[in-house]
């Protein structure tokens, strides 16, 4: 077994548990799907944890600038050639239904250069609504490990646990979505914070 195909067992394996975990410990779903969140919680009861990193612009992009209407938290590279492209269009999917903003945290260290970043948004077909979420390993690296983000540095590519987090206006992280998920799904989650 290839190291990619080892590494994405593992992860799938942990978020997998960590996700039944969270799942049997602090949601209030029946059962975790691809057509549900992978866990949920009610209202005030996980706060998302807090960041302040840099847009693909070079300005501050805080999870406290979003306050005051929900957010989508999701972490992708920018130079990924299957998952992340995949993820994006479910997201857009799901914004043309319910719109809101999405924060991509990046996960590729080597490929946070704005030229890099604005061609991923571009071929992706980002709207304006998306911001990416850029910063140096000291600053990025907690980030993943407080969202529970797994990610691996091969000589070829970032393997990386796909998630995407709704949090509610308060700040509080309300649903966890697992790849692979659907756009009626996180659709359906916004939709229910209104």
């Amino acid at each position: 077994m290839s190291a990619k195909r080892l590494f994405w067992v593992l992860v799938l394996l942990v978020g997998a548990g960590a996700a039944a975990g969270l799942f049997v410990l602090r949601s209030s779903s029946a059962s975790p799907s691809v057509a549900a969140p992978a866990a949920t919680w009610a209202a005030g009861e996980r706060p998302a944890p807090a960041f302040t990193l840099r847009d693909e612009n070079g300005h501050a992009v805080s999870l406290a600038a979003y306050r005051g209407a929900p957010v989508l938290v999701t972490f992708m590279d920018p130079v990924c050639p299957d998952y992340c492209p995949l993820e994006a269009k479910v997201l857009n999917d799901a914004l043309a239904h319910a719109p809101v903003s999405v924060v991509a945290v990046s996960v590729n260290l080597a490929a946070n250069g704005r030229k890099t970043l604005l061609h991923a948004a571009a071929k992706w077909q980002w709207g304006a609504n998306w911001r990416w979420a850029v910063g140096s390993a000291g600053e990025l690296r907690p980030v993943w490990s407080r969202y529970g983000i797994a990610v691996l540095q091969t000589k070829r590519e970032v393997v990386h646990t796909e998630a995407a987090y709704l949090v509610d206006a308060s700040g509080h992280e309300r649903a966890l979505f697992l790849w692979p998920f659907t756009a009626q799904s996180v659709a359906d989650a916004i939709r229910s914070l209104r």
